[in-house]
Order: structure tokens, then sequence, then C-alpha cells
């Protein structure tokens, strides 16, 4: 068992370094961008910054180790109300076997509604009037993605998890899928309540497209979150039924700078939260607010974030179930 345990450290560690070495590599596009739109109103509302504190089974979205937090059964739901009228909808599905490890379900389309057709044989005037090249017929495009996911704990400290993925883009002229994979790891230092953690999304062949290369939006987040005050294991005091979460991300898109998230939670006796959060060394996002509210295991989360002048603002909303 040790040996094993050995063998999945050393390869996680070694996919990490592998995948940081060319994420510096600026390849300019990027096939399957809407792998990199991520649902989850309570990661949003605090900027992203959710690699080490994602729970659930929402968290195969972020971090696939944050499923050990499962005891018994998680599912959520989420929707995001995108740019232009184009919407997101996701699922997730956790289950724990004592013994083994907890397994996952998770599932996200993206619809960016109906599309008017246009080709050149139609572009000009016709009966006095132009005509930009609309045809009267209109197309959707559709993108999916569906995967499994396993994560255990392999001591009282260090957790791994996995996810094996098939995601699929409909472009009506050209349909293109692919086998995905992603991986994360969580590690407790065992001090007040830090924890560290790494992983990385969307880990596979690149797409072709006619005669030419993409690759996948390939990215790796590590970072680190602890409670400044909280009923237990805080940094600076404990508080009866008042808590201040704050998480850090650093993260490495393969398309784009480097960029880092800063996020806070503050939950009054476990019931309510609000969240704010920053992603710093993006082109439009930047501020994230956030609440939610929890109640004998079934959780609401919304998150706003707004993305200036031209793009305008997005909403998020979710909702789990835990039983225990």
């Amino acid at each position: 068992m040790k040996f094993i345990k050995y063998v999945l450290i050393f390869t996680l560690i070694q996919l990490l370094l592998s995948v940081n070495s060319f994420a510096f590599e600026k390849v300019g596009t990027t096939s399957f961008q809407f792998l990199k739109v991520l649902p989850t109103a309570r990661a949003i509302g605090m900027g992203s910054a959710y690699s080490t504190i994602g729970i659930g089974s929402e968290s195969m979205f972020w971090n696939p180790a944050g499923l050990t937090t499962v005891s018994n059964i998680d599912a959520s739901v989420s929707y995001l109300d995108w740019f232009l009228d184009a919407a997101q909808y996701s699922f997730s599905v956790a289950y724990t076997v004592d013994g083994i490890g907890t397994f996952g379900v998770m599932g996200m389309m993206a619809d960016v509604g109906s599309i008017q057709e246009t080709k050149v044989s139609h572009l000009g005037y016709q009966n006095g009037v132009y005509n930009p090249g609309l045809t009267g017929n209109t197309f959707n495009p559709k993108s999916m993605v569906f995967g499994l996911s396993y994560a255990k704990d392999l001591n009282d400290r260090f957790t791994f998890g996995i996810n094996i993925k098939y995601a699929n883009e409909d472009l009506v002229y050209y349909s293109k899928g692919a086998i995905i994979f992603d991986g994360g790891m969580l590690f407790d230092t065992g001090y007040k309540s830090i924890v560290v953690g790494a992983s990385i999304r969307n880990f596979g062949q690149e797409i072709v497209y006619i005669d030419k290369n993409y690759p996948l939006p390939q990215t790796l987040n590590i970072g680190v979150s602890a409670y400044l005050f909280s009923d237990d294991e805080s940094l600076f005091g404990n508080i009866q039924d008042h808590s201040l979460l704050v998480s850090t991300d650093i993260i490495q898109p393969r398309d784009y700078d480097q960029q880092y998230a800063l996020g806070v939670e503050y939950s009054f006796s476990k019931m309510l939260y609000l969240r704010s959060g920053y992603l710093f060394n993006s082109d439009n996002d930047g501020l994230n607010l956030g609440a939610g509210i929890s109640f004998k295991g079934t959780n609401v989360d919304y998150a706003f974030s707004n993305f200036g002048e031209f793009l305008g603002t997005v909403h998020r909303i979710s909702i789990s179930l835990s039983i225990k």
C-alpha cells in the first residue's frame, strides 16, 4: 500500500511539473474554450481561488481531490447566465464507499442559442433590399463534457483525485470530441487550518480542425487556504459561530499569462455566507461577489461578476444536497 502511495505521489508531482514546464509557451489559441468557463457559484464568488476549498461533488470541476469531503451522497446543479443569451448548465453526483474511496459523475453543457446562417451566395441586393448574407436558416452550436471521478485519502493528511472526461464541441459544420484528464491533490499541513493543494485541468490530446492542431486549454492551479478566525484551529483566534476563510490561487493557463486569485468567505453559524473575490491579471474579470445559505444539508449559492461596459454582468446559481 505504501508503494502505491509513493507511485501516485510521484506521478502527480511529475504531471504538475510537466504541465508547468510548457504552460508558459504561449500558443496563441487553444481549442474547447468552453472548458475554461467553470460552474459553481461559491467558487466564482471567491474569485476562482478554489483549488484547496472545494467540497462536495462540485469539487470535480475544480480539484477532484475535494471529493473526499463527501461522507455519503452529495449532488449539485448549477446554472450560468452567460454573455449574449448564452447559458451553461452543469450537474455533479458523488458517492463514498467506505474503505475504497469516493466516486463521482459530472456533466456540463454550454448553449449559445440560435445563430442566423449567412452565406456569400446570399450577399447583395435582393428586390432592392440589401441582404448581409442571411439565408433564413438558423443553427445551434453546442458544447458538452461528461466525466467520471475517483478520489481517496491516502492518509490523514494527503488526498488525491482524478477525472476522466469526454468533451465534444459541435460547431455544426465540424464536430470534435476528445478524452480529457484532470488530476488534483490536497495536503493538510497539520498547522492550524492551513491547507495547500494543486490541480491540473484539461490534460489530453490536441484537437485537429481541418489541417491544424490546437491544444486543449490546460490549466494549472496551486493554492493555499486557512481560517483567520473560526470555531476551532484558526490562525488568529477562535470565535463562536463566526468564521473568516481566506484562499488564494496561482493560476497558469496555457494560453494566457499567469493569474492570481484571492477570495474571502465570512460565515455566521455555518448557515449564512458572504463572499468576495478578485482575479488579478485578467482582461475583463475582476471583482466577484457572492452569498449562500446552508440548512440541513441543502446549500443555495449565488455569485455576481461584472465584466465591464461591453460584456456586462454574469450571474451564477448553484444548489447542492448532501446526505450524511
